[in-house]
């Protein structure tokens, strides 16, 4: 208890009383969405906010530069858990992501799996410092990233593999790698998938991805496309946020989120039944916190006291803002549908445990930005 009396003034109060303002949110509107089913989600919720909260207390405990010395071993246990859970389970709606966790739910190594890319690059990227100029000089990373984001994008699970790419690139950027060049790689990349799509649709193209996938991002060009499915799900999403004008239904009044028009309305969705209940207004605020939250996790990048430091907390901003941008930018219809959930907000208690743990993070690098002596 000692310790934590003396670390508590050193606490980056302004971010922990973002992510309680985003928590709090998030359990009322997740209540209303889910008040037309008997099932406890708001209660496994908490839970998950508990054992996360948990984890930031003892997280807080170790210097975060330890985590660096087991780099390798970590990195081998993301593979082992990805390879684990897709060859170890049946599928699940399609899928074989998850492990069962009984009355808790699933548990997901993927999410996790996040923060031990984000641990293990870091250091990575460290050791290859200076020399990330060149295509031959990235591929290395590449390649590192390349293996667990496969194993993901082979579930199948699109959504988390592209947040993998997400950290990769924005990790990259602030290690000091030929942005000049990484603009072109990724640049040209998005252009060119956005342009293979755009054929499929237009001109009749064959697809290497599965129907459901493709149709995720079809429906950026036609949200007739799927009516019955992905189609369905943007309509009704954009019917939602519409409906909520500027101050909202007011929560449990929802037309589309009570009359269970909206699907996955806990998990990928939550977004448009956040915008319904409480409006343009109560969304701005979201949106606000959100700002609040990544520009304090870059300023805790920036306060680091070492370079591995500034890496790791950027990793865990470039996976927030790639998680807010798809969701937010999903429930409006100007992304594809890739199931990511909205951090703090979405139910699922993987994801809840995974946002957590990046804040337990980030706060060990602000909380030892300077020495500290106890």
């Amino acid at each position: 208890m000692d310790f934590y009396r003396k670390i508590i003034t050193k606490l980056d109060f302004t971010l922990l009383l973002t992510i309680a303002a985003i928590l709090l949110m998030g359990v009322f509107v997740l209540d209303s969405a889910t008040s037309h089913l008997r099932s406890s989600y708001v209660f496994r919720q908490l839970i998950w906010i508990g054992i996360g909260t948990v984890a930031i207390l003892v997280t807080l405990r170790f210097d975060y530069v330890i985590l660096k010395k087991y780099y390798k071993h970590l990195y081998v246990l993301n593979i082992i858990l990805l390879v684990a859970v897709y060859l170890l389970n049946d599928p699940q709606k399609g899928a074989r992501s998850w492990f069962p966790l009984g009355p808790l739910g699933n548990f997901q190594p993927a999410e996790v799996g996040k923060i031990i890319l984000i641990i293990t690059l870091a250091q990575f990227l460290l050791e290859r410092k200076g020399r990330l100029n060149t295509f031959k000089e990235l591929l290395p990373v590449f390649v590192f990233v390349g293996v667990p984001t496969l194993l993901v994008f082979i579930q199948p699970d699109l959504g988390t593999a592209l947040v993998y790419v997400a950290i990769m690139v924005g990790m990259l950027y602030i290690s000091g790698a030929n942005w000049k060049l990484l603009t072109s790689l990724f640049g040209g990349g998005v252009a060119v998938a956005l342009g293979y799509v755009f054929g499929v649709y237009k001109f009749g193209w064959p697809s290497v991805l599965a129907e459901h996938q493709l149709n995720r991002f079809l429906v950026m060009f036609d949200p007739a496309i799927d009516p019955q499915g992905i189609g369905w799900n943007v309509r009704q999403a954009k019917i939602a946020i519409g409906n909520g004008g500027l101050f909202g239904q007011g929560l449990g009044a929802g037309s589309q989120s009570s009359g269970q028009f909206l699907p996955e309305q806990w998990t990928d969705f939550i977004f448009a039944v956040f915008a319904e209940e409480l409006g343009f207004l109560g969304a701005g605020v979201l949106c606000v916190l959100f700002a609040v939250l990544l520009y304090r996790g870059l300023r805790i990048g920036m306060l680091a006291k070492d370079s591995y430091g500034s890496l790791v907390a950027s990793g865990i901003v470039s996976m927030y803002f790639f998680h807010i941008l798809e969701n937010i930018g999903m429930n409006l219809g100007i992304m594809p549908i890739t199931g990511i959930p909205l951090p703090f907000v979405s139910y699922g208690g993987s994801a809840m445990l995974t946002n957590f743990i990046g804040v337990a993070l980030l706060m060990n690098i602000y909380v030892r930005r300077q020495r500290l002596i106890f």
